[in-house]
Protein backbone atom coordinates (compact mmCIF):
# COMPACT_ATOMS: atom_id res chain seq x y z
CA UNK A 1 0.00 0.00 0.00
CA UNK A 2 1.22 3.49 -0.82
CA UNK A 3 1.44 6.15 1.83
CA UNK A 4 0.38 9.71 1.07
CA UNK A 5 2.34 12.32 2.97
CA UNK A 6 1.94 16.06 2.85
CA UNK A 7 4.29 18.82 1.67
CA UNK A 8 3.21 22.27 0.48
CA UNK A 9 5.80 25.03 0.03
CA UNK A 10 7.09 26.29 3.37
CA UNK A 11 4.52 24.31 5.37
CA UNK A 12 5.92 21.32 7.20
CA UNK A 13 3.87 18.62 5.56
CA UNK A 14 3.78 16.60 2.35
CA UNK A 15 0.93 16.54 -0.15
CA UNK A 16 0.31 13.55 -2.36
CA UNK A 17 3.72 11.94 -2.33
CA UNK A 18 2.85 8.28 -2.06
CA UNK A 19 6.46 7.16 -1.92
CA UNK A 20 8.92 8.80 0.44
CA UNK A 21 12.37 7.32 0.05
CA UNK A 22 15.34 8.12 2.21
CA UNK A 23 18.25 9.29 0.10
CA UNK A 24 21.82 9.06 1.37
CA UNK A 25 23.07 11.47 -1.29
CA UNK A 26 22.48 15.01 0.03
CA UNK A 27 22.07 16.35 -3.52
CA UNK A 28 19.76 13.84 -5.21
CA UNK A 29 19.01 14.31 -8.89
CA UNK A 30 15.26 13.91 -9.27
CA UNK A 31 13.29 14.94 -12.33
CA UNK A 32 9.67 16.04 -12.66
CA UNK A 33 7.49 14.02 -15.03
CA UNK A 34 4.03 15.18 -16.07
CA UNK A 35 1.99 12.38 -17.66
CA UNK A 36 -1.39 13.11 -19.24
CA UNK A 37 -3.76 11.59 -21.79
CA UNK A 38 -1.98 13.04 -24.82
CA UNK A 39 1.57 13.86 -23.78
CA UNK A 40 4.46 13.30 -21.42
CA UNK A 41 6.63 16.20 -20.25
CA UNK A 42 9.88 16.06 -18.28
CA UNK A 43 11.82 18.78 -16.48
CA UNK A 44 15.01 18.81 -14.45
CA UNK A 45 16.29 21.77 -12.41
CA UNK A 46 19.68 21.90 -10.74
CA UNK A 47 21.45 24.12 -8.23
CA UNK A 48 24.43 26.12 -9.48
CA UNK A 49 25.71 27.92 -6.42
CA UNK A 50 22.85 30.20 -5.39
CA UNK A 51 21.14 29.91 -8.78
CA UNK A 52 18.51 27.49 -9.99
CA UNK A 53 19.18 26.43 -13.57
CA UNK A 54 17.25 24.33 -16.06
CA UNK A 55 19.25 21.23 -16.91
CA UNK A 56 16.86 19.61 -19.34
CA UNK A 57 13.26 19.51 -20.48
CA UNK A 58 11.18 17.88 -23.17
CA UNK A 59 7.71 16.95 -24.35
CA UNK A 60 6.39 14.13 -26.50
CA UNK A 61 2.90 13.37 -27.77
CA UNK A 62 1.27 10.08 -26.79
CA UNK A 63 -0.93 8.68 -29.58
CA UNK A 64 -4.66 8.98 -28.95
CA UNK A 65 -6.21 6.00 -27.19
CA UNK A 66 -3.24 4.87 -25.08
CA UNK A 67 -4.34 6.86 -22.03
CA UNK A 68 -8.05 7.60 -21.68
CA UNK A 69 -9.32 9.89 -18.93
CA UNK A 70 -6.34 9.08 -16.74
CA UNK A 71 -6.49 5.32 -17.32
CA UNK A 72 -3.48 3.77 -19.03
CA UNK A 73 -4.75 1.48 -21.80
CA UNK A 74 -1.41 0.44 -23.36
CA UNK A 75 1.46 0.24 -20.88
CA UNK A 76 4.10 -0.55 -23.51
CA UNK A 77 3.34 2.45 -25.74
CA UNK A 78 3.27 4.87 -22.80
CA UNK A 79 6.49 3.46 -21.33
CA UNK A 80 8.24 3.85 -24.70
CA UNK A 81 7.07 7.47 -24.95
CA UNK A 82 8.52 8.16 -21.50
CA UNK A 83 11.84 6.58 -22.47
CA UNK A 84 11.96 8.58 -25.70
CA UNK A 85 11.30 11.96 -24.12
CA UNK A 86 14.00 11.35 -21.52
CA UNK A 87 16.51 10.59 -24.28
CA UNK A 88 15.58 13.57 -26.44
CA UNK A 89 15.39 16.32 -23.80
CA UNK A 90 16.55 19.81 -24.78
CA UNK A 91 19.31 21.88 -23.13
CA UNK A 92 21.52 19.29 -21.42
CA UNK A 93 20.93 15.57 -21.18
CA UNK A 94 18.63 14.35 -18.39
CA UNK A 95 21.03 12.60 -16.02
CA UNK A 96 18.74 10.74 -13.62
CA UNK A 97 16.15 7.97 -13.60
CA UNK A 98 14.73 9.15 -10.26
CA UNK A 99 11.35 10.74 -10.77
CA UNK A 100 8.44 12.48 -9.11
CA UNK A 101 5.39 12.03 -11.34
CA UNK A 102 2.04 13.78 -11.58
CA UNK A 103 -1.30 12.09 -11.02
CA UNK A 104 -4.35 13.20 -13.04
CA UNK A 105 -6.37 15.91 -11.32
CA UNK A 106 -9.62 14.47 -12.66
CA UNK A 107 -8.98 11.31 -10.63
CA UNK A 108 -8.02 13.10 -7.41
CA UNK A 109 -10.13 14.37 -4.54
CA UNK A 110 -8.56 17.38 -2.79
CA UNK A 111 -10.64 19.19 -0.19
CA UNK A 112 -10.33 21.11 3.05
CA UNK A 113 -12.86 19.84 5.58
CA UNK A 114 -13.74 21.19 9.01
CA UNK A 115 -14.14 19.13 12.17
CA UNK A 116 -14.35 19.99 15.87
CA UNK A 117 -10.97 20.68 17.44
CA UNK A 118 -9.52 17.40 18.70
CA UNK A 119 -6.27 15.46 18.94
CA UNK A 120 -4.78 13.87 15.84
CA UNK A 121 -5.56 10.40 17.20
CA UNK A 122 -9.20 11.34 17.84
CA UNK A 123 -9.43 12.93 14.39
CA UNK A 124 -8.61 9.76 12.46
CA UNK A 125 -12.12 8.35 12.47
CA UNK A 126 -13.79 11.76 12.13
CA UNK A 127 -11.73 12.58 9.04
CA UNK A 128 -12.48 9.19 7.46
CA UNK A 129 -16.19 9.71 8.00
CA UNK A 130 -16.12 13.24 6.55
CA UNK A 131 -14.06 12.14 3.55
CA UNK A 132 -16.32 9.21 2.72
CA UNK A 133 -19.40 11.39 3.09
CA UNK A 134 -18.05 13.89 0.56
CA UNK A 135 -16.25 11.66 -1.98
CA UNK A 136 -17.75 9.95 -5.03
CA UNK A 137 -15.77 6.79 -4.14
CA UNK A 138 -15.45 4.69 -1.00
CA UNK A 139 -12.23 4.77 1.03
CA UNK A 140 -11.62 1.16 -0.01
CA UNK A 141 -11.20 2.36 -3.61
CA UNK A 142 -8.61 5.07 -2.94
CA UNK A 143 -5.23 5.83 -1.42
CA UNK A 144 -5.75 8.76 0.94
CA UNK A 145 -4.26 10.86 3.69
CA UNK A 146 -4.93 14.08 5.55
CA UNK A 147 -3.14 16.83 7.46
CA UNK A 148 -4.19 19.33 10.11
CA UNK A 149 -4.11 22.96 8.98
CA UNK A 150 -5.00 25.99 11.10
CA UNK A 151 -7.85 26.27 13.60
CA UNK A 152 -10.43 28.77 12.30
CA UNK A 153 -12.06 31.70 14.11
CA UNK A 154 -14.84 29.41 15.40
CA UNK A 155 -12.30 27.11 17.07
CA UNK A 156 -12.89 24.46 14.41
CA UNK A 157 -10.04 22.36 13.02
CA UNK A 158 -9.38 22.63 9.27
CA UNK A 159 -8.02 19.49 7.63
CA UNK A 160 -6.51 19.10 4.16
CA UNK A 161 -7.62 15.77 2.66
CA UNK A 162 -6.31 14.07 -0.50
CA UNK A 163 -7.43 10.84 -2.16
CA UNK A 164 -6.70 9.21 -5.51
CA UNK A 165 -8.16 6.09 -7.11
CA UNK A 166 -6.12 2.95 -6.33
CA UNK A 167 -6.59 1.80 -9.92
CA UNK A 168 -4.95 4.97 -11.27
CA UNK A 169 -2.06 4.95 -8.79
CA UNK A 170 -1.27 1.28 -9.41
CA UNK A 171 -1.29 1.70 -13.21
CA UNK A 172 0.92 4.82 -12.97
CA UNK A 173 3.42 2.90 -10.86
CA UNK A 174 3.45 0.00 -13.30
CA UNK A 175 4.16 2.16 -16.36
CA UNK A 176 6.90 4.14 -14.61
CA UNK A 177 8.64 0.95 -13.53
CA UNK A 178 8.27 -0.45 -17.06
CA UNK A 179 10.01 2.69 -18.33
CA UNK A 180 12.95 1.93 -16.02
CA UNK A 181 12.30 4.77 -13.59
CA UNK A 182 12.86 4.83 -9.84
CA UNK A 183 9.76 6.51 -8.38
CA UNK A 184 10.37 8.92 -5.50
CA UNK A 185 6.96 10.50 -5.43
CA UNK A 186 3.51 10.69 -6.97
CA UNK A 187 1.75 14.03 -6.66
CA UNK A 188 -1.58 15.40 -7.88
CA UNK A 189 -1.25 18.06 -10.55
CA UNK A 190 -2.81 20.82 -8.43
CA UNK A 191 -0.10 20.61 -5.76
CA UNK A 192 2.68 20.86 -8.34
CA UNK A 193 0.93 23.73 -10.12
CA UNK A 194 0.59 25.74 -6.92
CA UNK A 195 4.28 25.17 -6.14
CA UNK A 196 5.17 26.44 -9.59
CA UNK A 197 2.81 29.42 -9.94
CA UNK A 198 1.98 30.82 -6.48
CA UNK A 199 4.62 32.87 -4.67
CA UNK A 200 5.86 30.81 -1.73
CA UNK A 201 5.44 33.92 0.46
CA UNK A 202 1.68 34.03 -0.17
CA UNK A 203 -0.24 33.96 3.11
CA UNK A 204 -3.60 32.66 4.21
CA UNK A 205 -6.33 34.85 2.77
CA UNK A 206 -4.56 35.46 -0.54
CA UNK A 207 -6.87 33.44 -2.77
CA UNK A 208 -5.81 32.41 -6.29
CA UNK A 209 -7.80 30.55 -8.93
CA UNK A 210 -5.47 28.65 -11.26
CA UNK A 211 -7.11 27.84 -14.60
CA UNK A 212 -5.08 25.12 -16.36
CA UNK A 213 -6.21 25.05 -19.99
CA UNK A 214 -5.03 21.61 -21.08
CA UNK A 215 -5.28 19.71 -24.35
CA UNK A 216 -8.24 17.54 -23.22
CA UNK A 217 -9.68 19.34 -20.20
CA UNK A 218 -9.43 22.44 -18.01
CA UNK A 219 -8.65 22.19 -14.31
CA UNK A 220 -9.69 24.74 -11.69
CA UNK A 221 -7.43 24.94 -8.63
CA UNK A 222 -8.25 27.28 -5.76
CA UNK A 223 -5.28 28.03 -3.50
CA UNK A 224 -5.51 29.75 -0.13
CA UNK A 225 -1.99 31.11 0.14
CA UNK A 226 -0.01 28.05 -0.96
CA UNK A 227 -2.51 25.45 0.28
CA UNK A 228 -4.96 23.79 -2.14
CA UNK A 229 -8.52 24.51 -1.09
CA UNK A 230 -10.59 22.98 -3.87
CA UNK A 231 -10.09 21.43 -7.32
CA UNK A 232 -12.39 20.52 -10.19
CA UNK A 233 -12.23 20.03 -13.95
CA UNK A 234 -14.41 20.57 -17.02
CA UNK A 235 -14.19 19.22 -20.60
CA UNK A 236 -13.24 22.63 -22.09
CA UNK A 237 -9.85 22.21 -23.82
CA UNK A 238 -7.26 23.98 -25.93
CA UNK A 239 -7.88 21.32 -28.58
CA UNK A 240 -11.52 22.41 -28.88
CA UNK A 241 -10.36 26.00 -29.46
CA UNK A 242 -7.98 24.85 -32.20
CA UNK A 243 -10.70 22.72 -33.78
CA UNK A 244 -13.12 25.67 -33.88
CA UNK A 245 -10.51 27.93 -35.50
CA UNK A 246 -9.50 25.20 -37.93
CA UNK A 247 -13.07 24.64 -39.14
CA UNK A 248 -14.03 28.32 -39.32
CA UNK A 249 -10.92 29.40 -41.25
CA UNK A 250 -10.26 26.14 -43.11
CA UNK A 251 -6.81 25.71 -41.54
CA UNK A 252 -4.73 22.74 -40.49
CA UNK A 253 -4.43 22.03 -36.77
CA UNK A 254 -0.85 23.35 -36.76
CA UNK A 255 -1.87 26.58 -38.50
CA UNK A 256 -4.87 27.00 -36.19
CA UNK A 257 -2.50 26.82 -33.21
CA UNK A 258 -0.33 29.56 -34.75
CA UNK A 259 -3.35 31.77 -35.41
CA UNK A 260 -4.56 31.25 -31.84
CA UNK A 261 -1.21 32.34 -30.41
CA UNK A 262 -0.41 35.18 -32.83
CA UNK A 263 -3.89 36.65 -33.38
CA UNK A 264 -6.26 35.09 -30.90
CA UNK A 265 -9.25 37.10 -29.70
CA UNK A 266 -7.55 40.48 -29.52
CA UNK A 267 -9.90 43.18 -30.90
CA UNK A 268 -12.83 40.88 -30.20
CA UNK A 269 -15.36 43.62 -30.95
CA UNK A 270 -14.11 44.41 -34.45
CA UNK A 271 -15.65 41.50 -36.35
CA UNK A 272 -12.72 39.23 -35.52
CA UNK A 273 -13.50 35.91 -37.29
CA UNK A 274 -11.45 34.00 -34.72
CA UNK A 275 -13.55 35.44 -31.90
CA UNK A 276 -16.71 34.55 -33.78
CA UNK A 277 -15.48 30.95 -34.09
CA UNK A 278 -14.49 30.47 -30.45
CA UNK A 279 -16.93 32.83 -28.68
CA UNK A 280 -19.37 30.09 -27.56
CA UNK A 281 -16.48 28.09 -26.08
CA UNK A 282 -14.95 31.10 -24.33
CA UNK A 283 -18.30 32.15 -22.91
CA UNK A 284 -18.79 28.65 -21.53
CA UNK A 285 -15.36 28.95 -19.88
CA UNK A 286 -16.38 32.31 -18.37
CA UNK A 287 -19.57 30.74 -17.01
CA UNK A 288 -17.62 27.86 -15.41
CA UNK A 289 -15.07 30.26 -13.89
CA UNK A 290 -17.86 32.35 -12.37
CA UNK A 291 -19.60 29.22 -11.06
CA UNK A 292 -16.35 28.07 -9.46
CA UNK A 293 -15.78 31.45 -7.82
CA UNK A 294 -19.39 31.51 -6.54
CA UNK A 295 -19.02 27.98 -5.19
CA UNK A 296 -15.84 28.98 -3.36
CA UNK A 297 -17.60 31.96 -1.79
CA UNK A 298 -20.47 29.78 -0.58
CA UNK A 299 -18.23 26.96 0.63
CA UNK A 300 -15.70 29.17 2.43
CA UNK A 301 -18.07 31.82 3.72
CA UNK A 302 -15.50 34.45 2.76
CA UNK A 303 -17.00 37.53 1.20
CA UNK A 304 -13.75 38.77 -0.38
CA UNK A 305 -13.65 35.83 -2.79
CA UNK A 306 -10.92 35.21 -5.36
CA UNK A 307 -8.09 37.77 -5.54
CA UNK A 308 -6.70 36.80 -8.94
CA UNK A 309 -6.96 34.27 -11.75
CA UNK A 310 -3.76 32.62 -13.03
CA UNK A 311 -3.83 31.00 -16.48
CA UNK A 312 -1.54 28.15 -17.54
CA UNK A 313 -1.47 25.24 -19.97
CA UNK A 314 -1.38 25.32 -23.75
CA UNK A 315 -4.69 27.22 -24.04
CA UNK A 316 -3.32 30.16 -22.04
CA UNK A 317 -1.20 31.18 -25.03
CA UNK A 318 -4.26 32.54 -26.89
CA UNK A 319 -3.63 36.22 -27.58
CA UNK A 320 -6.18 38.46 -25.88
CA UNK A 321 -7.58 35.79 -23.55
CA UNK A 322 -6.36 37.32 -20.24
CA UNK A 323 -7.80 40.72 -21.18
CA UNK A 324 -11.12 39.22 -22.22
CA UNK A 325 -11.46 37.14 -19.05
CA UNK A 326 -10.60 40.20 -16.96
CA UNK A 327 -13.38 42.14 -18.68
CA UNK A 328 -15.92 39.33 -18.15
CA UNK A 329 -15.00 38.39 -14.57
CA UNK A 330 -13.81 41.75 -13.20
CA UNK A 331 -10.84 39.95 -11.64
CA UNK A 332 -7.13 40.37 -12.16
CA UNK A 333 -6.18 37.79 -14.81
CA UNK A 334 -2.61 36.96 -15.72
CA UNK A 335 -0.65 34.25 -17.48
CA UNK A 336 1.27 32.28 -14.88
CA UNK A 337 4.99 32.69 -14.25
CA UNK A 338 6.43 29.25 -13.41
CA UNK A 339 9.74 30.86 -12.38
CA UNK A 340 8.25 32.85 -9.49
CA UNK A 341 9.80 30.57 -6.84
CA UNK A 342 13.12 29.92 -8.60
CA UNK A 343 16.34 31.88 -8.21
CA UNK A 344 17.38 32.62 -11.78
CA UNK A 345 19.25 35.82 -10.80
CA UNK A 346 18.18 37.68 -13.95
CA UNK A 347 19.54 34.90 -16.14
CA UNK A 348 16.82 33.95 -18.58
CA UNK A 349 15.96 30.25 -18.53
CA UNK A 350 16.74 28.22 -21.63
CA UNK A 351 12.99 27.96 -22.27
CA UNK A 352 10.80 30.94 -23.19
CA UNK A 353 7.68 32.04 -21.30
CA UNK A 354 5.19 30.84 -23.89
CA UNK A 355 6.69 27.35 -23.79
CA UNK A 356 7.31 27.23 -20.05
CA UNK A 357 3.65 27.90 -19.20
CA UNK A 358 2.89 24.53 -20.84
CA UNK A 359 5.33 22.87 -18.42
CA UNK A 360 3.85 24.28 -15.20
CA UNK A 361 3.10 20.88 -13.61
CA UNK A 362 6.45 19.38 -14.66
CA UNK A 363 8.29 22.46 -13.30
CA UNK A 364 6.44 22.21 -9.97
CA UNK A 365 7.44 18.54 -9.72
CA UNK A 366 11.04 19.39 -10.68
CA UNK A 367 11.21 22.06 -7.96
CA UNK A 368 10.14 19.46 -5.43
CA UNK A 369 12.72 17.04 -6.86
CA UNK A 370 15.47 19.64 -6.59
CA UNK A 371 14.59 20.26 -2.93
CA UNK A 372 13.76 16.66 -2.04
CA UNK A 373 16.38 16.26 0.65
CA UNK A 374 15.55 19.55 2.38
Amino acid sequence: MYRITFYVSRFKFHVMSFLNKNIINFEPKIIGLDLSDLSVKVFQIEKDGNRDVVRGYGSMDIPLGNIEDGRIINLDVVAEAIKSVLKSASAKKINSNKVICSLPESKAFVRIITIPKMSEEEAREAVKWEMEANMPMSLAEVYFDWQFLEVDENDKQQVLTVAVSREIVDSWMNVLKLAGLDVYGLEVESIASIRSLVDSNAVQGEISLIVDLGARRTSFIIADGVVPYFTSSIPFSSESINDAISKALNLSSADAEKVKVNNGIANAGDGNPIFSAVSPLIENLVMEINKTMDFYGEMSGRSQGINKIILCGGGSSMKGLPEYLHQRTQKEVLVGNPWVNLKTEDNLPTINKETSVRYVTAIGLAIRGMNYGN
